[in-house]
């Protein structure tokens, strides 16, 4: 009977757990509100990097390799595609004609159009549900840019939560709350990784998040830090 019991317990921990990550914070899950608050400088950094990377093609062009201008084409067709909606035609891949993304990154891997193409085909492969894809195309890409190499193992973990790898999409978000310098990324990420910290049950873990939110970042809390350092204590 005693065996029975601690089956039962076990079961009711398990179903609490799912319950949990059912009805955990939704806003905290994703990167959305991030994207929006960041949409105007990160397109001012992708432009940018954009622009940095056609005037070193430019010189490749003439002076090195001809060939790397295709880069810069392959890349700004599937941007275009993808400002105007057109997910499938963006991501690409599939022939020459429309080498997309993926077919960039697969073409011109070592270059930084080639790194910035991994990114959004990962992007566009986590939208479609296609985690483990997602993972290794995000995987793949660096950047010096300390924003968006946050954004890359916020993506990351998402993709891990996706494939019910919690635990790993945990480790992957205490990366990207130390990734950047900017305070409003690393409060975003540190305050996922503690809700995640607490839906696996880690309450040490989730206590020093939003300890460290309660202590820095106070301005972009309002507050439900405390909160969440209560439910450290009785969940």
């Amino acid at each position: 009977m005693a065996k029975l019991g601690k089956n039962a317990q076990h079961e009711q921990e398990g179903k609490e757990t799912v319950e949990f990550f059912k009805d955990l914070d939704r806003e905290a899950l994703n990167a959305e509100r991030l994207l929006e608050r960041y949409s105007k400088p990160l397109g001012i950094v992708l432009g940018a990097l954009v622009l940095g990377v056609l005037g070193f093609f430019a010189y490749k062009q003439f002076v090195v390799a001809p060939k790397n201008a295709e880069a810069v084409k392959s890349f700004l067709a599937a941007q275009k595609n993808l400002t105007e909606g057109k997910d499938k035609e963006a991501l690409g891949g599939k022939s020459a004609a429309n080498p997309g993304f993926v077919g960039t990154y697969n073409d011109y891997s070592g270059t930084s159009v080639g790194q910035l193409s991994a990114y959004n085909a990962g992007l566009l492969k986590f939208k479609e549900g296609k985690f483990q894809e997602a993972y290794d195309l995000l995987d793949k890409f660096s950047s010096d840019n300390k924003t968006l190499m946050a954004l890359k193992y916020g993506a990351m973990a998402d993709a891990k939560s996706g494939l019910n790898k919690n635990d790993e999409a945990l480790a992957l978000l205490d990366k990207a709350a130390t990734a950047s310098d900017d305070p409003y990324t690393t409060y975003f990420f540190t305050r996922k990784a503690g809700i995640v910290a607490l839906g696996l049950k880690k309450n040490p873990e989730a206590k020093k998040y939003f300890t460290t939110i309660d202590e820095k970042y106070q301005d972009y809390d309002n507050g439900m830090s405390d909160s969440y350092i209560e439910m450290t204590k009785y969940y």
